[in-house]
């Protein structure tokens, strides 16, 4: 996934018309120098840092997501319009990285907390080009659980390695 996202997160930075950064070692500078407000010294930015440092064959890589394209197709996006659904709901966040690898939206809302106050979400995740949808689902939820609630510290005291 690091891998992948090096080499998207720069297409995607090409395709923007107006952006002061056009590759991920441009993020991570911008972070830098703009700690303050990008809050990079009380979350980090450990897998941009991964990822921009990731040393691979290309060639091996493309293999690799296209491996992943025929997974999504024959997994999540078969499960999707087989059983006609609208939406995949997960607690928690293990299923991002299924989401970002395929391309697929999501939407994580708050959903409640632990037993030491640390906050979780739900994840509404769809096929491309769900994300109204997706938003009015979640939206729909956190009306009805109000689960959201400010936060008790202003700096986090843990910190979540993805």
């Amino acid at each position: 996934m690091l891998a992948d996202f090096k080499h998207s997160i720069g297409d995607y930075l090409d395709e923007l018309e107006s952006s002061p950064v056009k590759t991920l070692a441009d993020i991570i500078a911008f972070n830098e120098e703009n700690a303050e407000l990008e809050k990079t010294n009380e979350y980090g930015q450990d897998g941009f840092i991964k990822a921009e440092n990731m040393q691979g064959n290309e060639e091996e890589i493309d293999k690799i997501v296209e491996h992943l394209d025929n997974l999504n197709k024959e997994g999540f996006e078969k499960m999707m319009e087989e059983n006609e659904l609208d939406a995949m709901v997960t607690p928690g966040t293990k299923a991002i990285p299924i989401m970002a690898i395929g391309g697929y939206p999501g939407i994580t809302v708050p959903a409640g907390y632990d037993e030491h106050g640390i906050p979780f979400g739900m994840l509404f995740a769809g096929l491309k080009g769900t994300e109204p949808k997706l938003i009015e689902m979640a939206y729909g939820f956190e009306q009805a659980t109000l689960a959201r609630k400010p936060p008790l510290f202003d700096t986090p005291e843990w910190h979540v390695d993805n």
